[in-house]
């Protein structure tokens, strides 16, 4: 066990003490000799204080000189200089002092050190992206742009201090119009005579409290190239099996019917020709379907009333109506909207649902309508859920996954969208919101 150490108080050399003894005695021998106890003590203290001070002035000065320099270095941390450490001979309470100290500054050097590690590699990882950033401030002028903005919209030249704008008058048409409409969104760029597909995001927040904006312009056409091709085998792939479905019955039927006729059995032909008509109307509302959901026009809003809206859909298809409707029209392309919810109704009643189970329901939210098809049958899987509204995607024998897509296409074309969500105790429910 290591020695208790004594306190600082008792290690005063005795050269403090002699001023200390001189006084005692000149109180005791000046009060008899001056007359005056009061003129004694100040004649006392006029000749001892310059003594008390030149004595002490020899011991302290380390102590005050150390503690100056601890001064200078919180100082030193202050401006984020780390580098400093100090040294104290003596083994007491202030040499503890100076060793915590010490163990500060090489905490905060080595946090140092692995922040500027850590700022490097960011900026390494930032600086080699192919997704090309450029930040700008509330002015317009660029605080920052990697190696990709520099390449995409500079010519490679480094862009911090110019105007976004300025750089944008060499960029073509299609960026500058894509970043100066305000938003998120995809823009074309021809590059020797190929077309380049990029995505360009915006967000903005706050930097040492001024507002400051983010734009990232990612390109696409790989990706989107790649989902194209995958996109268009899906659909190859559905349109064979339907066709497939539809001819290959109808091949059958026509040789039974000339078997029939050579047999002289006209009277079971009948039965032939409904079939072939039934898988030729089957075929003919599949190719619609792709038709409609491959030509959809850009919506037309009016003004439409909820009441007649709900009326055209009673008229094909049976629902309960939940609770009551709102007031005010609604801004709406009348027969998308109409095909949207008849698509909806109609999953609805294909689900296995019992009728009086099936809703319509129109809330009114503060900037936007939100209507509800609900149900009470099989619900889905977070698998079907996940997928549901991709094109051509289908869980029904026969299915041509265009219902529900045909659904979001017509929603997000009134800037609107579409959520789907499984109903406590069974069931489903749709969510068309759009906006008002």
């Amino acid at each position: 066990m290591p020695a208790r150490r004594r306190s600082i108080a008792w290690r005063v050399p005795l050269a403090a003490c002699v001023p200390v003894v001189l006084a005692v005695g000149a109180m005791l021998v000046l009060p008899d000799w001056l007359g005056d106890p009061r003129l004694a003590a100040l004649v006392t203290l006029a000749i001892l204080l310059p003594i008390t001070i030149s004595a002490l002035r020899g011991p302290l000065s380390p102590m005050m000189a150390m503690f100056r320099a601890l001064a200078g270095t919180v100082t030193s941390y202050r401006d984020g200089d780390f580098a400093f450490s100090l040294a104290w001979p003596r083994n007491d309470e202030l040499g503890d002092l100076v060793t915590a100290h010490n163990a500060l500054g090489d905490t905060l050097r080595h946090q140092r050190q692995a922040l500027v590690n850590r700022e490097l590699l960011l900026d390494t990882m930032v600086q080699n992206t192919p997704v090309a950033m450029v930040l700008c401030d509330p002015s317009g002028h660029v605080v920052y742009g990697n190696l990709s903005a520099r390449k995409l919209l500079a010519g490679g030249r480094r862009m911090e201090g110019m105007r976004l704008g300025s750089i944008l008058e060499a960029a073509p048409e299609s960026l500058r119009e894509a970043v100066g409409r305000g938003g998120d969104g995809l823009f074309v760029v021809e590059h020797e005579g190929e077309e380049e597909i990029f995505y360009l995001a915006r967000s903005g927040f706050r930097l040492n409290g001024r507002p400051h904006e983010l734009l990232v312009l990612r390109q696409l056409t790989v990706e989107l190239h790649r989902e194209e091709v995958r996109t268009w085998k899906k659909v190859i792939r559905v349109i064979s099996h339907e066709l497939n479905n539809s001819l290959a019955p109808v091949a059958s039927l026509a040789h039974s019917g000339r078997e029939l006729v050579r047999l002289g059995k006209h009277d079971q032909l009948d039965k032939v020709f409904t079939t072939i008509a039934e898988r030729a109307r089957h075929l003919e509302q599949f190719i619609l379907g792709y038709a409609r959901f491959a030509k959809l026009p850009a919506p037309r809003p009016e003004l439409v009333a909820w009441p007649d809206l709900v009326d055209r859909l009673r008229s094909q298809l049976t629902f309960q109506l939940d609770g009551p409707l709102p007031d005010a029209s609604a801004r709406i392309d009348l027969a998308q909207l109409e095909q949207a919810l008849v698509n909806l109704l109609r999953n609805a009643h294909e689900s296995g649902s019992p009728p009086d189970d099936i809703q319509l329901r129109v809330r009114r939210l503060p900037t936007a309508i939100a209507i509800d098809v609900s149900d009470r049958g099989t619900g889905m899987t977070e698998v079907v859920l996940s997928n549901a509204l991709l094109p051509f995607y289908s869980t029904k024998r026969g299915g041509t996954g265009l219902g529900l897509a045909l659904v979001r296409e017509i929603a997000e074309a009134h800037g609107g969208r579409v959520a789907l969500a499984v109903r406590d105790g069974g069931g489903l429910t749709v969510t068309i919101t759009l906006p008002q």
